[in-house]
């Protein structure tokens, strides 16, 4: 099969490009490289610097033949800053995913497979563990983001039968297992790289943004889920778009507060990780946990990297493999 991958060159989306090609697919990644990486493409992967609010540089690559699906992951990403900049997070993500609807519509692609996120689920009240049919409420300007694009999915789905899978993933963390691709955030806002940096002495002590949730240590509780059994989801999901469009959550099922993966990388790394307490976040809930029974009946996806050490290990080889990212 031929597929384009949109932010290819990202965290997600380039180890969704090698799930793609170990799979033994065909694939074209489109990216604007204003957060990802040229290095993250795999040699001999055609690839197009392209903006998505382009409309006109977005279609041209869909005219250059026949697509059997096209997988979304280029977006901003970052809650925090999307509480600081509401504005531009919503028309950024929104308007580059319409662009791009629009598009696979006007060019006859019959499948998408959207990167949506837990941040839908931010309301005080949520489900535990939280099920694909937990009541939307997003709590930060990213989360709305996400959800405005479903939307636009759903409609192009009843209107012109654009078929989509949302999978709405929780704490993507970890690194390809062969050390081909990993995470490269600048700047790093993702609690196990940054985790990692301050054991190896990288970075000053790390920051805890709150210690007085309501949860089992006072800390956030988050699912983290590894990025390879991420891409696994989505290439397993293309086979489930067929006559009708499907939304999945993707995550472990069990969640691990800030401090136990404080002390995941201290055990796996060997070192103690300095740390200090700092206030809270906006837009943080104290606890998101997915639970993912859906995904595992309909596709019998399960994670290979389940516990949490397995999960850090990863993360760990590849930052001291690669102590300047993809060394740009």
């Amino acid at each position: 099969m031929r597929y384009l991958v949109t932010g290819g060159a990202g965290f997600v989306g380039s180890h969704v490009v090698l799930a793609l090609l170990d799979a033994g697919h065909d694939v074209v990644v489109l990216d604007n490289l204003s957060i990802g990486y040229r290095e993250a493409v795999p040699a001999g992967v055609p690839f197009h610097k392209v903006d998505l609010l382009d409309y006109a540089a977005t279609s041209a690559v869909l005219a250059q033949g026949t697509w059997d699906g096209v997988l979304h992951f280029a977006a901003l990403s970052v809650v925090g800053d999307s509480m600081r900049e509401p504005f531009h997070y919503l028309r950024q993500n929104y308007l580059t995913a319409l662009n791009l609807v629009q598009s696979c519509v006007e060019h006859g692609v019959r499948k998408l497979v959207f990167s949506s996120t837990a941040a839908l689920f931010g309301g005080p009240e949520r489900p535990d563990p939280i099920s694909e049919t937990a009541s939307v409420l997003p709590g930060s300007p990213y989360g709305e983001s996400k959800f405005m694009i479903e939307r636009v999915l759903h409609w192009a789905d009843e209107i012109h039968g654009l078929r989509s899978a949302c999978l709405r993933y929780f704490n993507a963390a970890g690194a390809d297992h062969q050390g081909r691709a990993g995470e490269d955030h600048r700047p790093e806002t993702h609690l196990i790289p940054l985790t990692i940096d301050a054991a190896l002495g990288r970075r000053p002590a790390l920051r805890l943004f709150g210690t007085d949730y309501p949860t089992r240590d006072g800390s956030c509780v988050r699912d983290y889920i590894h990025v390879t059994d991420i891409a696994d989801a989505h290439v397993r999901v293309l086979d489930r778009i067929g006559d009708r469009s499907v939304t999945y959550n993707i995550g472990n099922g069990q969640g691990y507060s800030n401090l136990e993966v404080i002390q995941s990388v201290e055990r796996v790394s060997g070192r103690k990780v300095p740390w200090e307490a700092a206030p809270r976040r906006e837009g943080d809930p104290p606890h998101l946990v997915a639970d993912s029974t859906l995904l595992r009946s309909e596709t019998g996806w399960a994670p290979r990297f389940a516990d949490i050490d397995s999960i850090v290990e990863t993360a760990l080889r590849w930052r001291e493999s690669h102590p300047h990212g993809y060394g740009v």
